[in-house]
């Protein structure tokens, strides 16, 4: 791990206790596992660190883990324009109440990603100024990223063009 990354994760530990749950280290990249509702005092925290400032969000996506107790897990990709190093930020959330804490106050950037997991996974973003499916019909009942979505689809749940 990089040195700025070590001084970094040990104020990030010290400003948030438990609320870090754990690091990860593999081939350079470190993932920090943390609390769904500390996210949005971490990304403020991320963005406005004088040690280490990551202003960019890059990505976030949500995975669907399928048979792990906290099913889905939503990943957030910050840089740091000024130290020209990356840290990745994983929340995790059980299958009954998958609801996570919108940073999109915090990161504009945030919107889309959010948007998408919610329609493709069913994770939902509480505080999110606009909440509502990009792909998928408003209606629609199902999250077709879902491991236990069939692969051929609903039949019937969406109407099809006709030829």
């Amino acid at each position: 791990m990089k040195p700025i990354l070590e001084t970094f994760i040990t104020e990030l530990r010290n400003a948030f206790g438990e609320r870090v749950r754990d690091v990860e280290e593999f081939r350079d990249d470190v993932t920090v596992i943390v609390d769904a509702q500390a996210i949005v005092a971490i990304a403020t925290y991320l963005r406005d660190n004088e040690t280490c400032p990551f202003p960019l969000l890059e990505d976030l996506f949500a995975i669907d883990q399928y048979r792990r107790k906290e099913r889905f897990e939503v990943k957030y990709h910050f840089f740091s324009l000024r130290e020209k190093v990356r840290i990745h930020v994983k929340v995790r959330v059980e299958e009954k109440d998958p609801v996570i804490p919108s940073i999109v106050g915090v990161f504009a950037s945030a919107n889309f990603g959010e948007r998408e997991a919610y329609d493709m996974i069913g994770v939902t973003f509480s505080g999110h100024p606009d909440l509502r499916r990009i792909y998928m019909p408003e209606h629609y009942a199902y999250y077709p990223l879902r491991k236990d979505f069939p692969l051929t689809g609903v039949p019937g749940s969406i109407p099809l063009p006709q030829r």
